[in-house]
């Protein structure tokens, strides 16, 4: 199993957008020198917290900044944008990298949906509809209508769902597919046994090809794992219930908070089907994956507040991958 990152750039308290920005491009030179095969950036509007409204401009700096990673989204939110945008982008992206850039697509928006409603498609095609002519466009021309620049390798279509019916759209489009466990949890062992049903060989991708994508933390005992998932936790509780506008809790003020009991429920259920923990504790958890799954790739997604201890995860993963 490839392992690679999926990076939401995550805002601390204390912080700036642009050192959240350059640490992510420092986390991508670091996991390049750990073996990893890629690096994907989200897509989020109107979130503080979260610095990774632009998918195409950062995979940019991560792109000239790396040699071998292969760079891309994860995802595009399609219905956010003109395909005929989309295409331009990543074919600079994909002319002055040949070979290494990735265009992950999904069909959320991403944010609040007024920050929604002053993006998107302007003819607010159907999302079957605007996957077509991406690939058109991709593939020399719709109705005649090139984008420029054309590279000459492409980029490499995905499609990132947390559904069933994502999967089975993306097997029969014939597109590779990511599952996203990071935010339904569970569903992996359905979705991507439908993808595999539903898979159609495409002039893109002749035979299936699945990934999981996963928050994981892994650091050098459970406890310390557990300390530095909790603030982004507690992130999440603060933006859900009393301020959407927050950026995320450092660790000292996670472990000084005082959950209350649902406080606590909602933590459990966002970490126990995670991967947190030591090399020890997620070694069974990780094989137990890979051998309900067959997952060809695990997308680590490692949102923790000391920048030191998220490369110190990815490096442990990539260790414990190589001896599964």
């Amino acid at each position: 199993m490839f392992v690679s990152v999926h990076d939401t750039v995550p805002v601390w308290r204390g912080d700036t957008n642009g050192a959240a920005l350059w640490r992510s491009v420092e986390l991508a030179k670091a996991v390049e020198g750990f073996g990893y095969r890629r690096y994907w950036v989200a897509e989020h509007h109107a979130t503080p917290a979260l610095a990774t409204s632009a998918p195409a401009v950062l995979a940019a700096q991560i792109l000239a900044s790396t040699s071998t990673l292969t760079v891309g989204s994860g995802a595009v939110l399609l219905p956010n944008h003109a395909p005929y945008a989309v295409a331009e982008q990543f074919g600079v992206l994909a002319s002055l990298h040949p070979g290494r850039v990735d265009l992950g697509l999904g069909r959320a928006t991403g944010g609040a949906p007024r920050a929604a409603a002053r993006l998107g498609d302007p003819r607010r095609s159907a999302f079957p509809a605007q996957i077509a002519e991406l690939r058109a466009y991709l593939a020399g021309g719709d109705d005649g209508l090139r984008a420029v620049p054309e590279p000459e390798t492409p980029p490499r279509l995905w499609l990132v769902g947390s559904s069933a019916s994502s999967a089975v759209t993306a097997g029969r489009l014939g597109l590779p597919y990511v599952y996203a466990h990071a935010i339904v949890p569970g569903g992996e062992d359905e979705a991507l046994a439908a993808y595999r049903a539903a898979f159609a060989p495409s002039a893109d991708l002749a035979e299936p090809y699945a990934g999981v994508a996963a928050i994981v933390v892994a650091a050098d005992d459970d406890a310390r794992a557990h300390r530095l998932a909790r603030a982004f936790v507690l992130g999440q509780i603060r933006m859900r219930t009393t301020d959407p506008d927050t950026l995320l809790p450092t660790e000292a003020e996670a472990a000084a908070h005082r959950f209350t009991p649902a406080e606590e429920e909602f933590a459990r259920q966002r970490v126990d089907p995670q991967f947190i923990g030591s090399p020890t504790a997620l070694a069974p958890r990780l094989s137990d994956l890979v051998s309900r799954t067959r997952p060809d790739e695990l997308f680590a997604l490692t949102q923790v507040p000391d920048h030191t201890a998220r490369i110190r995860s990815y490096e442990l993963l990539a260790e414990l991958n190589a001896s599964l």
